[in-house]
């Protein structure tokens, strides 16, 4: 049976401190100790794509549990021309029961309502491009290593 998962988007700004915390520590928890990735998940001073007013943060719900996170990134962030979605991720406990497809379609859907006729571009890891194929996306570059991890650039257009 699949678990009951309650979606709010917020601003970084409406972001409470549990949910900020939460939200770094699931990111490290799979991007940089799961996938065993040093990198630094936090944006740089010149950067700051999680504080920026426009960004959106998804975050899904199971049991008061935050399981389910991405960010949509207005257009000049990450690029020029595109919003963005980044920093997918689902907790390892959580997989497997279609909460991936779930947590994309929601932010399909704030891309629309927020971003309207905004076409989307995304850094996908090259092992997930039949997902996002599933959610509308096309390849659009070949494979490059991004912190060490094959990654393809991929597009959607505005619906």
């Amino acid at each position: 049976m699949t678990k009951k998962t309650t979606w709010q988007s917020k601003r970084f700004s409406e972001l409470s401190l549990n949910q900020l915390y939460d939200v770094l520590k699931l990111r490290v928890d799979i991007f940089v100790v799961e996938q065993t990735c040093y990198y630094p998940d936090l944006d740089g001073e010149k950067n700051l794509l999680d504080r920026h007013p426009q960004t959106i943060h998804l975050l899904g719900y199971q049991a008061e549990q935050l399981v389910a996170y991405l960010r949509i990134l207005p257009k000049g962030q990450s690029y020029t021309n595109n919003i963005s979605i980044g920093r997918v991720v689902i907790a390892k406990q959580a997989r497997g029961g279609g909460l991936g497809h779930e947590l994309m379609t929601e932010a399909l859907s704030l891309c629309q309502t927020v971003f309207t006729n905004e076409d989307i571009k995304i850094s996908a890891q090259q092992h997930l491009k039949p997902y996002y194929e599933s959610h509308g996306f096309t390849q659009v570059s070949e494979m490059y290593l991004e912190d060490g991890i094959p990654h393809i650039g991929m597009t959607k257009e505005a619906d």
